[in-house]
């Protein structure tokens, strides 16, 4: 190799290495934050969080399944006890009784600060009467039986109030000690894990350790026949992320391998195949660590559409060896590249539209596609030139080329077939215009049907929280926030009492505001004060006042108790309940009391309109999470076909200022929208509702396309396009409907609507350009 060619693979060997270095420190992510957006609204901001750090994120429900009822209660007795002393899980639960046993003893400790029956009329002589003769009649139910040894320290009953708002709504059927499914098939836990649900790392842990940990149970006599079920959110980003991973390295690799059969056979020189990589190695790695600086973060899904764009990327070198072939670099570079560059402008622009996006998965992609393009482009021009040397070409380009022509010959015979379709395609599209699109968010996800049916037949068992309507508060500091939470609780309450909700959960109902507490306190009653109104309510009553001593003492050490804080609540699992629903933020701090639907509510839904009366100047932000991401889902939609068409008209615009000819513009750009319109028109008629990333595989199909067209734009010049030039085109083609249309076949939604949307689209935009072209008789 002569001086210049070792220089130019020098530098490109050290670009590479810079490149590696900064790819090593880059953090790729496959969690929500794809669909999350990056400048959210108030009531965005609270779905956020919730995703990434709110309890519901970190929940994992458990079901054992197979033998009998005791053999299930046993595995999950063993189960609770080989997990509940794991730092990485903060509670293990599953209905056996002793694990109320810490809660129980705070809450009757600290009754009288908790809760909210404490008033002065509660410790009145008639109050004391009601209260004492209600506990007295409770006795008698089999509830009443679990708190009859309390009746002395306790006999207004405050612990029965409290014990029944730790499970309040809907509760697990119980067998044999534990919680089990409805149909008492399944015996079944919950599990909250330590790591946020953002943190798949950890979620991934603690879902390893909770299998490992049952493989073990299963090892013991009796109890080789159980199977472990599992949901939750934190292993549906687990498994969208293995899925995510496995996908991309196994479409690569099929596609690489086809492309290496295919390039090998046009090719037939190793050389020629290992030069061909520069370009596309460059673009990848130079994409991917762009992406990375500007963003923070990679997503999973950006690099495997990246990895659709080897196809793309690979054009640009077949270009190179193809037409350079017989004419030499510097005819190619003066001849072709003004060409290939004017296509790259196009991707650029139609790409360059998405950075604008507040959608990050959808600014990823377009600075993805634009580094990517750039980055091959000017390889292949500058770089590979030299890399190469003279005459590392295709010598035999214009033998295998000439095959092609007769099909661009007669490809004019296809106007009107393909004007038909189009035609068609355009009256079903204006008939379907309703159903084409795709109104949630949830066709992007990842979760299977049978995934998701799973979670609702395990949420419903456990009575789990799926938080999709909540109030959410913030205030300046914790006390403020605990008040603001007992303001909105007791706008709240009527609805409850109503049958309007089902419930609510408040940090106020186990972490009171300090002036709560002090009010409350100051409700009881002197030590003999108590005494007397005890004895005048308890006359001829069945429970003598000279048993409540404990009571009074109790009464006693409540009014001289410092305030309850929350590091009291440690150890007790309450101080967990509280966190989730009192957090701190940068600005202050945030309260969210999640409603629950009344149990004879239609669905899961609860009357929105009464709640935002009900709350109204209580300073709390009602949310319908569920109404957010169908908000989002729509905003996303607008937008993006917004972007879409600032791009599809920067391309326009540009490509008018190069040919200045509304005739060979026409010929340029309508085979691309046609291209466009019988995808849309077939993946519909074929079942397919459309999502953001067809859109986004639209848009990739005029980019992509407009290469194309330009090389058949040179026809309207006069130009014959020569045989090298034809096979570059076809192979160019082939390449990048391999590339992007082995993703066709992907389970991840993403993915998938980008393969069937790019795959044919670019194929259609290939003939299309072939038989429209604009043919202006050679001199």
């Amino acid at each position: 190799m002569t001086r210049s060619v070792w220089r130019a693979l020098l530098i490109w060997l050290a670009a590479m290495a810079v490149g590696l270095g900064l790819l090593w420190n880059t953090r790729f992510s496959a969690d929500v934050s794809f669909f999350l957006p990056s400048k959210p609204t108030p009531e965005q901001a609270v779905m956020v969080d919730q995703l990434r750090e709110g309890a519901v994120s970190r929940l994992l429900m458990l079901a054992i399944v197979g033998g009998t009822p005791e053999q299930r209660a046993d595995a999950s007795r063993a189960l609770r006890a080989s997990l509940k002393d794991e730092p990485s899980l903060d509670t293990v639960q599953n209905g056996e009784a002793d694990a109320m046993d810490a809660a129980r003893d705070f809450l009757l400790d600290h009754r009288y600060v908790l809760s909210s029956a404490v008033t002065p009329e509660r410790f009145s002589v008639e109050g004391l009467r009601s209260a004492v003769n209600h506990s007295v009649d409770l006795l008698s139910s089999s509830a009443g039986l679990l708190f009859k040894p309390y009746l002395a320290r306790d006999p207004t009953g405050e612990l029965v109030e409290l014990v029944s708002g730790l499970n309040a709504g809907v509760q697990p059927n119980e067998q044999d000690g534990v919680w089990a499914s409805r149909d008492g098939e399944r015996a079944m836990l919950v599990v909250q894990t330590h790591a946020l649900g953002s943190d798949t790392d950890g979620q991934a842990a603690a879902i390893d350790l909770i299998r490992e940990r049952f493989a073990q149970v299963v090892q013991q006599p009796g109890l080789q026949a159980l199977t472990l079920e599992m949901s939750g959110p934190g292993l549906f980003a687990v498994r969208a992320r293995a899925t995510i991973q496995e996908e991309v390295s196994r479409l690569s690799l099929i596609s690489t391998a086809i492309l290496a059969v295919m390039l090998g056979f046009v090719y037939r020189r190793g050389r020629l195949m290992l030069l061909t990589l520069v370009p596309v190695l460059s673009g990848t790695l130079a994409a991917i660590v762009m992406v990375g600086l500007v963003h923070g973060t990679v997503f999973g899904i950006t690099v495997g559409f990246g990895a659709a764009l080897i196809g793309e990327a690979v054009d640009y070198a077949i270009y190179y060896f193809v037409q350079s072939g017989r004419q030499g670099v510097g005819s190619w570079r003066e001849q072709y590249w003004p060409t290939i560059r004017l296509g790259v402008l196009t991707s650029v622009l139609g790409f360059g539209a998405l950075l604008f996006s507040g959608f990050p998965g959808l600014a990823q992609l377009g600075l993805y596609a634009i580094t990517g393009v750039l980055t091959a482009a000017l390889v292949t021009r500058y770089l590979l030139p030299q890399l190469a040397g003279p005459g590392v070409h295709l010598h035999d380009g214009a033998r295998q080329g000439r095959l092609l022509r007769p099909l661009v010959k007669h490809a004019t015979v296809l106007r009107w077939p393909l004007l038909a379709l189009v035609l068609a395609s355009s009256v079903y599209l204006v008939q379907e215009r309703e159903g084409v699109w795709q109104s949630d968010l949830s066709a992007l996800s990842t979760v299977s049907q049978a995934e998701g049916e799973l979670d609702a037949r395990l949420r419903g068992d456990l009575g789990a929280p799926d938080a999709r309507y909540m109030a959410v508060i913030t205030a300046p500091d914790r006390e403020s926030a605990l008040q603001a939470a007992e303001r909105a609780g007791a706008k709240l309450r009527p609805l409850v009492e109503q049958g309007l909700i089902g419930g609510f959960d408040t940090p106020a109902r186990f972490l009171p505001s300090e002036a709560t507490q002090a009010a409350r306190r100051a409700s009881l009653p002197a030590p003999e004060e108590l005494r007397e109104r005890l004895r005048s309510a308890l006359v001829d009553a069945p429970l003598p006042a000279d048993r409540l001593q404990p009571f009074l003492d109790d009464v006693a050490a409540a009014r001289q108790a410092p305030n309850l804080t929350r590091q009291d609540l440690e150890g007790t699992g309450l101080g967990l309940a509280v966190d989730a629903l009192l957090m701190q933020r940068s600005n202050g701090w945030s309260v969210l009391l999640p409603l629950r639907p009344s149990a004879e509510a239609a669905g899961a839904d609860i009357p929105v309109a009464a709640v935002r009366e009900a709350l109204a100047g209580s300073g709390a932000l009602f949310i319908d999470l569920k109404g957010e991401f169908d908000t989002l889902y729509g905003e996303y939609i607008d937008e993006a076909i917004v972007l879409s068409l600032a791009g599809f008209l920067a391309i326009v615009v540009a490509m008018a200022f190069v040919q200045r000819s509304a005739l060979r513009l026409a010929s340029v750009m309508l085979p691309l929208v046609m291209a466009v319109l019988v995808v849309i028109a077939g993946l519909h008629f074929f079942g397919v509702r459309l999502h953001l990333l067809h859109l986004v595989g639209m848009l990739l199909t005029v980019a992509v396309g407009s290469n194309y067209a330009l090389f058949f734009d040179r026809l309207a010049l006069g130009e014959v396009l020569d045989d090298e030039t034809l096979l570059s085109i076809g192979v160019a083609s082939f390449t990048t409907v391999i590339g992007f249309g082995v993703l066709a076949w992907s389970t991840v939604p993403v993915l998938h609507a980008i393969g069937v949307t790019v795959g044919p689209g670019a194929v259609l935009a290939l003939v299309l350009s072939a038989a429209f072209a604009v043919r202006k008789p050679a001199p």
